[in-house]
């Protein structure tokens, strides 16, 4: 997605302190951010904060900068509002229409799409009057997201939570997101496998799978119907995707198999080993049984992507993930050529990783080439970022 430019209203409740991990994530994610803070807000976290992780600065005033019309300028400027969190109070003004703050003017003046964050206590939540106020906003096409139901202020536990600030981020970048893929089944693996040797030890990788949860995600946003394999993943899945979970290559190669015959779109971002383990232990090796050296026999796992691609019905794309550490751009392109030729995929994503980078990173670079070695595209940036490079490519 371009870099847009977001407002982000923080409101008066002990929830504010996440609204700086949704400002940062947005801000990491190259979005242009700017923070109303309602004067309640700023009790709970001081404007030095939010203009530091915003690296803009915090407007609260109504009547400050009014030779600029800043209380009107500022939401017409907005490609997109996100008010995190939304306290109760904040619900009733905006649902009536009051706007005696700098951010219910903000948000009267706008025309960008709205999203509103809640956080409350439940019986807040529950009242009749917040739900009423909640479905007048829904009815003007303002969305919600949450309430969570988890741990609130003090002893309290219930439905009011504010939800976590990357599923908020997500969630309110989707509104903006081009509904390109409506009505397509779209198949995503991610993560990385992870091969026993016995109930305690396992051969594995470092992938988490954050690429490709960050492709599941985009993909649901622009309208897709998208399963996600997920192998012992290190990141949170939206609600808005169906998650398989797996561990091994062979668990991963059934459950692909199985799930890819309905999907349109099948992209391998899993991070797959490539062999196993010949015997798996049924209890815990010992040293003291192997003394100073020990021995492995591997075998080769199945592969996966190529048995995808020799498969695929007539009109299904099949998307490879390559993660090499070749540094030189021509040898890591000759190495994509030579994979997809054997792989048989329609497109193969080369994405470097190393000690550093790659793996379990919040950016990504990556080619991607097509069947004839052409490369179609080049991304470097945030994984969320290059996921919609990606469905750009692919859509």
């Amino acid at each position: 997605m371009s870099p847009v430019n977001v407002v982000v209203g923080v409101t008066g409740g002990i929830a504010a302190y996440k609204a700086v991990g949704v400002i940062r994530s947005l801000v990491l994610a190259g979005h242009d951010v700017h923070v109303v803070a309602t004067e309640a807000a700023l009790r709970f976290v001081g404007k030095p904060t939010l203009e530091a992780i915003s690296r803009n600065v915090v407007n609260t005033d109504l009547y400050e900068g009014v030779a600029e019309v800043r209380h009107v300028a500022i939401g017409q400027a907005a490609d997109l509002i996100i008010v995190a969190p939304a306290t109760a109070n904040t619900i009733a003004k905006l649902a009536a229409g009051i706007a005696d703050d700098l951010l219910g003017n903000t948000i009267l003046a706008s025309r960008a799409p709205i999203v509103i964050a809640p956080a409350m206590h439940t019986e807040m939540w529950q009242n009749p009057a917040t739900v009423a106020n909640v479905a007048v906003l829904r009815s003007r096409g303002i969305t919600i997201i949450g309430p969570a139901t988890g741990q609130l202020t003090g002893a309290d536990s219930g439905p009011g939570r504010l939800e976590e600030p990357e599923r908020i981020v997500a969630e309110a970048l989707a509104v903006l997101r081009p509904k390109d893929f409506a009505g397509r089944r779209v198949l995503v693996s991610a993560g990385g496998t992870r091969e026993p040797l016995d109930p305690v030890r396992y051969i594995g990788n470092r992938s988490s799978g954050k690429q490709g949860v960050a492709l599941a995600t985009a993909a649901a946003a622009r309208g897709a119907v998208v399963t996600l394999i997920g192998a012992n993943l290190e990141v949170a899945v939206p609600s808005s995707v169906t998650l398989i979970a797996v561990s091994s290559t062979l668990e991963l190669a059934e459950a692909t198999t199985r799930e890819s015959a309905e999907a349109q779109l099948v992209i391998m971002a899993a991070a797959v080993a490539d062999y196993r383990p010949e015997d798996v232990q049924p209890t815990k090796i010992k040293k003291d049984q192997q003394g100073e050296r020990m021995t492995l026999e591997l075998v080769r796992n199945p592969d996966v992507l190529a048995t995808l691609a020799a498969t695929r019905r007539a009109g299904q794309v099949i998307v490879g993930f390559a993660a090499e550490t070749e540094s030189d751009p021509t040898a890591l392109l000759e190495l994509g050529r030579a994979k997809i030729a054997r792989k048989g995929s329609d497109y193969l994503v080369l994405n470097t990783v190393g000690w550093t980078e790659g793996f379990a990173t919040e950016e990504n670079t990556v080619v991607v080439v097509d069947r004839a070695g052409a490369i179609v595209m080049e991304a470097s940036g945030s994984k969320a970022s290059v996921a919609d490079r990606i469905l750009d490519v692919l859509a």
